[in-house]
């Protein structure tokens, strides 16, 4: 364990006092039973760190013979990481990879020059009703990375680290926070991290990234004296100091990392510093050019018509 001092901000220190650059409320979108809060890319920011895509799946509430269905899709120039906080979800790749996911655990799929994936609720699952409720992030690779082969890697929750103390706990998904390391294998500078935190207590946000952001996934915080609740999500600005204090019993997700190597277009499934790479891939999976998914071949999502 290794915290660091969580100090609330002096008053007149303008850079523990003025350290919070856009609050980014995520847009909501019904997929039928199924409700998806996108905090990134936005309007007001384009990525933090490597992270370009942030999604909160959930909560959602399923009756038995219910379940989620994303069919194979392809991917490129990323890597996606999915989280839970409650449910299962049954991820089979291109790869020949076929791994339920539950919470604690973490699957971290790099599409690298291309990967085809799909998640569903697994039969045994489906026959009793369930929950889901959880983070899926989009990871940019780096320019000189993009085209690496894909890899998928499954962690347990006992292979990452968890950092503790009175009324706060921290597991780290991936990078280096709190004088912990993850063993995550990642392409670029970042971390990762879920923290709960009973009502009252504090940790800091340390400085030792340029980007940083914190996602309030349930409950409440505080931060010099404002209150910001769940779905929620904060971005800072560089090197100031910040103290998080919860108000009530919560859930955030801390992350952040060094800026990109330049900015990055992203279509549908697909990110890329090359427009033209995007254009390939388009007609690469229009045209069947992509591996399929051993064991879930027969369904596949058609590319949009934009």
């Amino acid at each position: 364990m290794s915290w660091l001092v969580a100090e609330d901000p002096k008053p007149g220190d303008p850079r523990s006092c003025d350290a919070l650059e856009t609050v980014i409320v995520p847009r909501a979108r019904d997929l039928g039973g199924f409700e998806v809060r996108r905090a990134l890319p936005s309007a007001r920011r384009q990525m933090v760190g490597p992270f370009i895509f942030f999604d909160q799946m959930g909560p959602a509430q399923f009756l038995a013979g219910e379940g989620i269905d994303v069919r194979p899709h392809p991917h490129i120039g990323l890597s996606t990481v999915t989280w839970l906080f409650d449910g299962q979800i049954h991820h089979r790749d291109s790869l020949g990879s076929s791994v339920p996911i539950e919470p604690g655990e973490l699957n971290w799929m790099t599409a690298g020059r291309g990967i085809v994936h799909s998640e569903r609720t697994a039969p045994d699952e489906r026959a009793n009703s369930g929950n889901l409720f959880g983070i899926q992030s989009w990871v940019a690779l780096p320019s000189h990375r993009e085209e690496i082969a894909p890899d998928f890697t499954h962690y347990s929750a006992g292979e990452l680290p968890v950092v503790e103390d009175s009324g706060k706990s921290v597991r780290l998904i991936a990078g280096s926070l709190y004088g912990q390391m993850s063993p995550v294998v990642t392409q670029s500078e970042l971390f990762y991290a879920e923290a709960l935190l009973e009502a009252g207590a504090a940790i800091p946000l340390p400085a030792d990234h340029e980007d940083r952001a914190v996602y309030i996934a349930e409950g409440e915080i505080e931060i010099t004296g404002d209150r910001f609740g769940a779905g929620q999500f904060l971005v800072f600005k560089p090197g100031d100091r910040i103290a998080i204090k919860a108000v009530s019993g919560c859930r955030l997700m801390l992350l952040g990392g060094e800026p990109m190597d330049g900015p990055r277009h992203i279509w549908w499934n697909f990110v890329s510093s090359s427009r033209e790479r995007i254009e390939q891939a388009k007609a690469d999976w229009k045209q069947g050019r992509f591996d399929t998914v051993p064991g879930d071949e027969e369904e596949f999502i058609p590319l949009p018509e934009m």
